[in-house]
């Protein structure tokens, strides 16, 4: 079954960049490499980060904003959880998240999981074309989320659809020009129906 290796953030400042992520808690799982590729707007991704508790969102926001991020959307309590959205100095959008409304410890910085949100025009046909590839399904809500099943891999690699993503994170929808996203794995090189761009992982 296919892995999902690396997670690789095209910015056009990569010292800034490897900066900001390292004091942001997520060195470990995303890379940076230099790209002045035109992009506007919306690029079509968000990277979702899921803990605990309330109080670890709260801590993982403050990081983020005091290594020079934005707040899109600040951190507040839903049906769902609570959770939060910024926007990192190179354009990336990382969304924080706990289903739980209460702390039940002390805050920490600890993630628990990550997920790359890929916002797509068509969620059943990305589907398809991804399990193609061979990539194995976790879970499915027809044309409104998928999510599979990659048991090996630091990140988990999810579909939304785009106009959703963009609703969820509070931006508009519209964007052009390059994703300054590519993605690593044994399944690569392939580009997939929205232009997402994969690679073979480095050895």
């Amino acid at each position: 079954m296919p892995s999902l290796e690396s997670v690789t953030l095209e910015v056009t400042d990569p010292a800034a960049a490897d900066a900001f992520y390292q004091a942001f808690g997520l060195g470990s799982y995303v890379n940076v490499r230099a790209s002045d590729a035109p992009t506007t707007g919306f690029r079509g991704f968000a990277l979702s980060l899921v803990v605990s508790q309330p109080g670890n969102v709260d801590a993982l926001m403050d990081a983020a904003l005091d290594a020079g991020a934005t707040t899109l959307k600040p951190a507040t309590k839903g049906f769902w959880g609570y959770g939060g959205v910024v926007r990192a100095p190179d354009g990336t959008i990382c969304k924080l998240a706990t289903s739980k409304k209460k702390d039940t410890g002390p805050a920490t910085r600890h993630i628990d999981q990550v997920a790359l949100l890929l916002g797509v025009a068509d969620v059943k046909a990305s589907k398809r074309f991804y399990v193609d590839r061979g990539l194995a399904v976790g879970k499915s809500f027809g044309g409104k989320y998928v999510e599979f099943d990659t048991p090996s891999s630091a990140v988990t690699l999810a579909l939304y659809p785009r106009r959703a993503l963009a609703k969820d994170t509070g931006v508009p929808q519209e964007g052009t020009g390059s994703h300054r996203l590519v993605i690593g794995s044994d399944a690569g090189p392939f580009t997939d129906p929205d232009g997402f761009a994969w690679e073979a992982a480095s050895a």
